[in-house]
């Protein structure tokens, strides 16, 4: 059985850091692309970055330079590193590998 557990959510002021976490079991994620979503409060899912089977990453317009994500394969965990935090990138961040879905860390920057 899949599990994806995503952590390192928080409240940060604008222009901070954040490094969420995906801790998966039942998958090892060196064998899949990661995927990072978010929702915001009343909006609708956005695809944020993928990390490739092959550790190619591809982000969305609005976060490329800032974000990054990484994997590492001794602790089956994939990252999200989120600088320089902005009010809009206010949400739920989860990471999905196929169809499978963690229950999503909340990232709150205002301040």
């Amino acid at each position: 059985q899949v599990q994806l557990v995503e952590s390192g959510g928080g409240l940060v002021q604008p222009g901070g850091s954040l490094r969420l976490s995906c801790a998966a079991s039942g998958v090892i994620v060196d064998d899949y692309a990661v995927d990072w979503y978010r929702q915001g409060a009343g909006e609708r899912r956005e695809w944020v970055a993928t990390i490739s089977r092959a550790g190619t990453t591809v982000y969305t317009t609005s976060v490329k330079g800032r974000f990054i994500v990484s994997r590492d394969s001794t602790k089956n965990t994939v990252y999200l590193q989120m600088n320089m935090l902005q009010p809009e990138d206010t949400a739920v961040y989860s990471c999905v590998i196929g169809r499978n879905r963690g229950q999503g860390t909340q990232v709150t920057v205002s301040g």
